[in-house]
């Protein structure tokens, strides 16, 4: 029996009713597939049911690689990889009109979330993105502007991505038993109406004005934009502190720095 690993961040769903709820979210049968991080594959045997067109399955640890390879080797359209998601190139891989699930491994799953709002192509591949995560974390990246929850996260995710579902998890649905609740996601790419080149831009600015978020923004913008480029952003005030910037301002902030 092979059991989690406390370093890749393994919890194994094991609620049925869930795997159902997220199963709920989106049409499966005659779409491509793709899951990542399917630990024993209780959710991969669900999607499998539904009868995808295909399911490219991503796994890190070598031990359930080989299980998923050998529970899964009867099914042609199923195609298990030895990868680790983060240094995987996903968006060359996958198929058009793709759906990607996943049960993040909590230590790395705001950086996935992250690298899929980077695609370079956009609208994406994916037409429906469906995660897990902390639900911590998954406060921050759905929470809207102003409240106590806002920050970098929901203005990179807002930048691309709509959120237009979600529920909780209870630590009881997993084994072993995490110390805290989880949040399921179901996100759809969104069209841009601003303007930005480079998504990594957008998340420097962020995480730069971020690391100062108690403090007024007059000393740190600066180093970002000039003072003729500020005067461009009439809503924007030096007074303000970071997260009193709505997420439209800091794409706007993104758009004039990289016309520099």
């Amino acid at each position: 029996m092979i059991g989690p690993k406390k370093s890749l961040g393994q919890n194994f769903l094991i609620d049925k009713n869930i795997i159902s709820k997220i199963m709920n979210f989106t049409k499966v049968k005659d779409r491509n597939i793709v899951e990542i991080g399917p630990g024993k594959g209780a959710l991969t045997d669900e999607i499998i049911k539904k009868k995808p067109k295909t399911l490219l399955i991503i796994e890190k640890d070598n031990l359930l690689f080989d299980s998923l390879i050998e529970k899964y080797s009867k099914f042609k359209n199923v195609k298990v990889v030895n990868a680790d998601i983060l240094k995987f190139d996903l968006e060359k891989k996958m198929k058009s009109n793709s759906v990607i699930f996943g049960n993040l491994p909590y230590n790395i799953s705001s950086q996935i979330l992250v690298k899929l709002i980077k695609f370079e192509t956009w609208p994406p591949k994916f037409s429906d993105l469906i995660l897990m995560f902390q639900k911590e974390l998954g406060e921050k990246i759905t929470s809207k502007f102003p409240s106590s929850k806002y920050g970098r996260l929901s203005i990179i995710s807002n930048f691309r991505l709509d959120n237009i579902a979600k529920f909780i998890v209870s630590e009881n649905c997993f084994f072993p038993k995490p110390k805290v609740k989880s949040m399921v996601i179901h996100f759809k790419p969104k069209k841009n109406t601003f303007k930005i080149n480079n998504v990594s831009n957008l998340e420097k600015i962020t995480n730069y004005l971020f690391s100062k978020k108690r403090k007024m923004i007059n000393k740190s913008i600066i180093k970002i934009l000039s003072k003729d480029e500020i005067k461009q952003i009439p809503e924007l005030k030096t007074n303000l502190r970071p997260s009193d910037i709505s997420p439209s301002i800091y794409f706007k902030i993104t758009q004039i720095f990289e016309e520099n």
